[in-house]
């Protein structure tokens, strides 16, 4: 029994020798070592635990307080320009584009194509047809070249003097950008390397029947032709599917119209009958396509007073319009709405 009680002491004396226990020398306290991500997990270490919906909303609402905050600042310092139109870019990538993002993403579900088209730097005249009752395509518009367009450029509407005459509108639609559809208006933006849109369709357009739609009205005299060419800048046509079905507009209350002023008083399937409710614009699916610059450079300054060569121009830009419409119109097989 001694023998065997000797035998077992010499096992755990070896046993010794070889696994000595680790020392924690007192200047060289041990430290874990850190996970920074999942990809340094290692066995036999915690994970990081994975954010909480609680922990993405409450992230969310930092950032939004830090924006908001920076916002107020520059507002209060003066920490921004407006141009001689009145345009205040830092409202309008701060507020009015977030604004609009929205409604388009999610309501229209707004699809861009052809975007390089439209130059990097420089002047460009987009012209496009207009349409949905309420000029909602417009700001969709310039929201969809701003977030596309790898330069991130500002889309300045040429607009009817009823816009700048509303409350509250006019002066946020200049502070956009937006303009006066006037000659010397165009030419200036065009020549300060501006990009300017153009609906020559105007009420016409935009306040047509649903029984007619996506067939374009008449273009005027081409007057955003002659801007162009005096200044020397590419005509891009666009063509805009899906505005015709936010207000389908059934008849025109023309007496209260012109009561009121408006080129129009609209009866749709849910306005008047609804009130405020019918205001709501149904979510049709939208395409937006840019088409082929049409060069100007050949033209001489002259040939802007010529109306042949206007009416030319017009009517080519025009049909590029309608049979690119017709083309989408191919395209939205599935349901407007859908």
């Amino acid at each position: 029994m001694n023998e065997g009680a000797k035998v077992i002491r010499l096992d755990v004396n070896v046993e010794t020798r070889q696994r000595p226990p680790a020392r924690r020398w007192p200047d060289q306290p041990m430290q874990p070592t850190p996970v920074t991500s999942l990809s340094d997990h290692r066995p036999g270490m915690p994970a990081a635990a994975p954010k909480t919906l609680t922990d993405i909303l409450r992230d969310a609402v930092g950032e939004q307080i830090e924006r908001t905050a920076e916002f107020a600042r520059r507002r209060m310092t003066g920490d921004y320009q407006v141009d001689e139109f009145g345009y205040d870019r830092h409202l309008l990538e701060s507020v009015i584009l977030p604004a609009l993002r929205p409604l388009s993403d999610y309501w229209f579900r707004v699809e861009v194509a052809g975007i390089e088209n439209i130059p990097t730097t420089g002047g460009a005249l987009i012209v496009a047809n207009h349409a949905g009752t309420v000029p909602i395509d417009g700001l969709m518009l310039q929201l969809a070249i701003h977030d596309k367009h790898p330069a991130h450029r500002a889309l300045r509407l040429l607009a009817a003097d009823l816009i700048f005459e509303l409350p509250v509108l006019g002066a946020l639609a200049r502070k956009a950008g937006h303009t006066l559809a006037c000659h010397p208006d165009a030419e200036r933006l065009l020549r300060s390397g501006q990009i300017a849109g153009v609906f020559p369709e105007g009420f016409k357009g935009v306040g047509k029947n649903y029984a007619d739609r996506y067939k374009l009205q008449r273009f005027g005299r081409g007057g955003f032709v002659s801007a162009a060419v005096r200044t020397g800048v590419p005509i891009i046509p666009c063509s805009i599917v899906g505005s015709e079905e936010i207000y389908p507009k059934l008849a025109d209350i023309k007496p209260l119209a012109r009561l009121l002023g408006l080129p129009y008083f609209p009866v749709t399937p849910l306005f008047p009958h609804l009130g405020p409710l019918g205001a709501i614009p149904l979510p049709s699916k939208w395409y937006i396509e840019f088409g082929e610059p049409i060069v100007t450079t050949p033209f001489e300054p002259e040939d802007a007073d010529d109306p042949m060569t206007m009416f030319e121009v017009t009517d080519q830009v025009r049909e590029t319009i309608q049979q690119t419409l017709y083309k989408l119109l191919a395209k939205r097989r599935n349901p407007v709405f859908g």
